[in-house]
């Protein structure tokens, strides 16, 4: 992995110069536009709206337009004479619980590398934080942007995730919401033993990005030259779906997990294995069975 950061953590009188590295990447699959006829790429002229000319790069400024209508330019070299008070510190401002963070709030994950002189002052950061469950509220400048980010423990690491302003979340505002709805006391129990019976552990590797791996096979395909067909649709919604109970509903859902927990529980390894013991011991027995009917005829 390659830092895209460097700087140091300060939380009080303590600072721990750390690296900042990138914790996730995308998967998705990535395709290029290009001239169905000869298979081209594709490519976009940057042109101004006014004079129609192609522009260059260097020719290119960020224009701001207010909300009078006026377009304010501002360059690159503007940007950068801008104070940023947190330009290569992680400036800790306080500790929270953990179950106070909105996980609306958080966004981009990175990882801290703490330098090898501030190795101990970055354990003793990341054992504070698990012993009393809090996060480190700070703030950091990224690509020229000061933003909030919230630090916490995951395994060894110390984990900055980049959190978005209070002001950048949505309102779920939709009236539908405020319309007066009655749940029943048993519904609330039905749906309440249907979440026990669904619940587990949850494992992400158990999980797969079906479509990405269906692209994968199709490009495959093509590559090698074979034969393609339409792929199939899956069968969508039924064109007037039926109102059905919700109590019914939710029952019937009960009984599909049962089964399925059942099944689940009767194709076990240890369910197989004694399946496969039993069997052993039966056929052993009838083994011994026969040995001893035999034993007993004598030879004319």
């Amino acid at each position: 992995m390659r830092a895209i950061w460097k700087g140091a953590v300060s939380f009080g009188l303590v600072n721990v110069p750390v690296r900042l590295y990138a914790a996730t990447e995308n998967h998705d699959i990535r395709f290029h536009q290009v001239h169905a006829e000869d298979g081209g790429r594709i490519r976009y002229k940057r042109t101004c709206t006014e004079c129609g000319k192609e522009i260059d790069y260097q020719d290119i400024v960020k224009g701001y337009e207010t909300s009078e209508g006026e377009l304010v330019t501002i360059t690159n070299d503007e940007l950068s004479e801008l104070p940023l008070p947190t330009g290569h510190e992680v400036d800790v401002v306080e500790f929270v619980d953990s179950a106070q963070v909105d996980p609306m709030l958080l966004d981009r994950s990175y990882y801290l590398e703490p330098e090898s002189r501030g190795l101990k002052a970055y354990a003793l950061l990341r054992e504070a934080l698990q012993a009393t469950d809090r996060m480190a509220i700070a703030k950091i400048a990224l690509r020229k942007r000061e933003t909030l980010a919230a630090l916490h423990v995951r395994g060894k690491a110390i984990v900055l995730q980049t959190m978005r302003w209070p002001d950048e979340i949505r309102s779920a505002d939709f009236e539908v919401l405020d319309e007066d709805v009655t749940v029943r006391k048993q519904e609330v129990q039905m749906a309440s033993s249907l979440v026990d019976q669904m619940s587990a552990d949850f494992e992400p590797s158990e999980f797969e990005d079906e479509y990405a791996r269906a692209v994968e096979e199709l490009v495959a395909k093509k590559a090698a030259g074979g034969d393609v067909t339409d792929v199939a649709e899956s069968g969508g919604a039924a064109e007037d779906a039926e109102v059905v109970d919700l109590m019914s509903a939710l029952q019937k859902s009960i009984d599909e997990s049962s089964k399925k927990q059942t099944a689940k529980k009767s194709n076990s390894p240890q369910k197989q294995s004694a399946k496969k013991s039993s069997s052993a011991k039966k056929s052993t027995s009838a083994k011994k069975t026969t040995k001893k009917k035999s034993g007993g005829k004598k030879s004319a």
